[in-house]
């Protein structure tokens, strides 16, 4: 990757950075969940996990634990590589730069965190990463990519293809703070159509409110490191701006089965359940999902829904719980519970 980043011929440059950037943080989470004895191959497949799958592991592991700002970043570096990779995308270069950047840094983060080893430990001394250019905050390269895709969109610029691969990039960025972060068409429509009626930086882009950038050091020592600040944002509701909402793949949020996150959890399916029922897990929209395909309902559940349950193990009265929400019979003891691929048991 720093090959790539200092390199001087600009044709493909970028795409190779992020190329290279993603493809080494895939190494190293597969590198950190099997020294943490986590599998890293799909029986099922007979190959090795990707990239998101190690980023939701990576997450659950204890001698990892990527954290929430830790995840968005590089969700974000992943939906760049997407876009950069498969489609007509436009990254500026301090947009490249402070990801760059913020990955390095990252990098030597988990490295010293999982393994005990610095990154500089493993780069040869003629490495001397550097930029003409001081670095900016997020939040006004944001602001000057917005800028630059409403001048873009002005009528009679004839620049529309260029302003739609820029917003792109503010999409993929949204990964930051959005466990959502592949972008749709669909996507680049609400977003052009939003900007074209003149709306807000914040009406169209809500999650890009919330990404803080924090900078220590200078030049070969400077580190970069992205936050969250505020509330979450909610993408849809009554008072929602359609600007504002972002098309989430369900399927990919609710990814658990009921047997599955069971099985996960060490639990027996009927124990599992009686949890969820103590933990009110079937109630949170945030947790739990029920996909219906006609008269079959497919409940599934999330990685919070995995999370709580998996937080409330290590310290509950697990026995207590089956007796409070044990069956004891048709018309008593528990609510009804969804079962995979049926109506209801």
């Amino acid at each position: 990757m720093t090959s790539a980043f200092n390199a001087v011929d600009e044709e493909g440059r970028t795409s190779s950075v992020l190329l290279s950037l993603q493809h080494s943080f895939e190494m190293l989470l597969k590198a950190a969940l099997v020294h943490n004895n986590v599998p890293v191959f799909d029986k099922n497949l007979g190959r090795s996990i990707g990239f998101e799958k190690c980023l939701q592991l990576a997450r659950q592991a204890p001698g990892v634990k990527i954290t929430d700002a830790e995840s968005g970043a590089l969700r974000a570096i992943d939906a760049l590589r997407d876009d950069e990779q498969h489609w007509f995308n436009a990254v500026s270069e301090p947009i490249l730069f402070i990801h760059a950047r913020a990955g390095v840094t990252l990098f030597d983060d988990l490295s010293n965190r999982v393994f005990g080893e610095r990154l500089a430990d493993s780069l040869p001394l003629r490495v001397l990463p550097i930029s003409t250019a001081p670095p900016m905050g997020l939040d006004i390269l944001i602001d000057q990519e917005f800028s630059q895709i409403q001048q873009l969109l002005q009528p009679g610029r004839r620049a529309r293809n260029e302003a739609r691969a820029r917003i792109r990039t503010l999409l993929a960025i949204e990964g930051h703070a959005s466990e959502e972060s592949l972008v749709s068409e669909r996507d680049v429509d609400r977003v052009e159509k939003g900007m074209v009626e003149g709306k807000s930086r914040s009406a169209i882009f809500p999650a890009l409110e919330q990404i803080s950038t924090e900078f220590s050091g200078e030049g070969p020592t400077l580190t970069v490191r992205f936050d969250k600040k505020g509330p979450p944002v909610k993408f849809a509701g009554e008072d929602s701006d359609a600007a504002a909402i972002r098309e989430i793949d369900l399927q990919k949020k609710f990814h658990w089965s009921a047997t599955n996150l069971a099985a996960k959890l060490n639990l027996s399916l009927p124990k599992s359940i009686a949890l969820r029922q103590h933990l009110g897990i079937d109630t949170d929209p945030k947790c739990y999902y029920v996909f219906e395909m006609g008269s079959q309902k497919h409940p599934r559940l999330s990685d919070d829904a995995l999370k709580r349950m998996r937080e409330s193990v290590k310290s509950i009265d697990m026995d207590a719980v089956w007796e409070a929400h044990k069956p004891v019979g048709k018309g008593k003891g528990p609510r009804p519970c969804f079962v995979e691929g049926s109506a209801q048991s």
